[in-house]
């Protein structure tokens, strides 16, 4: 998208610098079974400052006294977890980018969550391009003037808070072999906090201990990346380990509730140029006549599961739990990184944490490469110039 800093990258690059970045990339952990790009994104100024602006629109919806109140039926009642605080630790929002009328570029909100991303694997993502292909030093894969101490500060901060780091663990169902693992690994060597497994954890009364070298120690604090709905056909797991909808003394990072509330359920009440028209299924007055322009979306689904892109009258009258559905305009896809072989469409996720009794702060940036008709993995099997990356920003 710099078109100088396109050339010069697509110039140096070839298939052995490609290898020997993946090798980097993985040295001393886990191979990667998601596919990395073979090249970042850079992103010119003008756009950087849309993407932060989109962002603010955002983070002030979600700071208004009555965001609670209204997101309050996101949350399915047999897996609301008492004890909520006050604001997520973690925001995400995923930009599709576009042209506008004007035909600049522009980024376009596909989707936003509360929950946590990629926050350990980004920064050594970004890291290894640097070191592996020679990029410009001004471009930063950090945003808002942090370095890498001040990220990794502020990560320890948002993750850990008051305790020690044993105290704190990484939680997901089968957490060291989850797809996204080597950023758990990332996260362990960054913070020296512990990666538990559900079945890892005891309940005891209504704390939750894990055992290390035959001792039982206290978890403190949970970084949550446990998602509801994979396990939600088996709960029985929990009569092993712990319910996290218990009574329990433990701190979340982030709360499970959040999830629900910030998500593809928020999108609807966003009236903004980066938010596409977005509207709940079941407060739909007439179907539109051009449902051409429009893709049905799950309110709560993964790696675009349960999408349907082409819609018809049927798709809509089919759907059993309206309340669960949202109707969105299409957003068009700009092929604007320029690869070898043509043009390559980009997603630009931005990646706030937000601190205890702190304001939310924007650090660090996800991008995702695409040449099929949906960002996602299985969408685009068979191209290269495709997958994870990193966005590297004009200052």
């Amino acid at each position: 998208m710099i078109p100088a800093q396109r050339e010069k990258y697509n110039k140096q690059f070839n298939d052995e610098k490609y290898q020997n970045f993946i090798k980097a990339l993985e040295d001393s952990y886990p191979q990667i079974p998601f596919r990395v790009a073979e090249t970042p994104v850079f992103i010119p100024k003008a756009l950087k400052e849309k993407l932060i602006a989109a962002g603010e629109e955002i983070i002030n919806l979600i700071k208004q006294p009555n965001f609670k109140a209204f997101t309050a039926p996101s949350i399915p009642p047999q897996w609301n977890v008492p004890n909520e605080n006050d604001h997520p630790h973690f925001l995400t929002f995923d930009f599709g980018i576009c042209k506008n009328e004007a035909g600049e570029l522009t980024p376009m909100l596909i989707e936003l969550q509360g929950f946590p991303s990629l926050y350990g694997f980004q920064h050594h993502l970004g890291k290894t391009f640097a070191t592996q292909f020679d990029i410009d030093s001004s471009l930063d894969y950090f945003l808002n003037g942090f370095n890498e101490a001040q990220y990794i500060q502020l990560l320890k901060e948002v993750i850990i808070g008051k305790h020690q780091p044993h105290e704190v663990a990484l939680m997901d169902v089968d957490a060291p072999n989850q797809k996204t693992a080597i950023d758990f690994f990332v996260t362990q060597k960054l913070l020296g906090i512990k990666i538990l497994a559900l079945e890892d954890i005891k309940k005891i009364g209504k704390q939750l201990f894990y055992e290390e070298n035959g001792e039982q120690i206290q978890l403190k604090r949970i970084y949550n990346r446990l998602i509801f709905d994979e396990v939600a056909n088996n709960t029985e797991m929990f009569k092993t380990s712990f319910d996290p909808r218990d009574e329990l003394d433990i701190e979340w990072a982030t709360h499970p509730n959040w999830f629900y509330r910030i998500s593809k359920y928020t999108m609807p009440f966003l009236d903004s140029q980066f938010v596409p028209e977005t509207r709940f299924l079941n407060q739909i007055d007439s179907i539109p006549t051009d449902l051409e322009n429009y893709v049905l979306k799950p309110l709560f689904s993964f790696a675009g599961m349960g999408v349907i892109i082409d819609v018809t009258e049927q798709d809509i009258n089919a759907i059993p739990d309206p309340e669960n559905w949202i109707l969105q305009r299409k957003v068009n896809y700009e092929p604007a990184v320029q690869s070898p072989t043509g043009g390559v469409k980009a997603e630009i996720r931005m990646m706030y944490l937000w601190p205890d009794d702190g304001e939310p702060q924007l650090c660090i940036n996800l991008a995702r490469l695409s040449r099929g008709k949906m960002i996602g993995v299985r969408y685009n099997a068979d191209f290269d110039w495709v997958g994870g990356t990193v966005g590297f920003m004009e200052d």
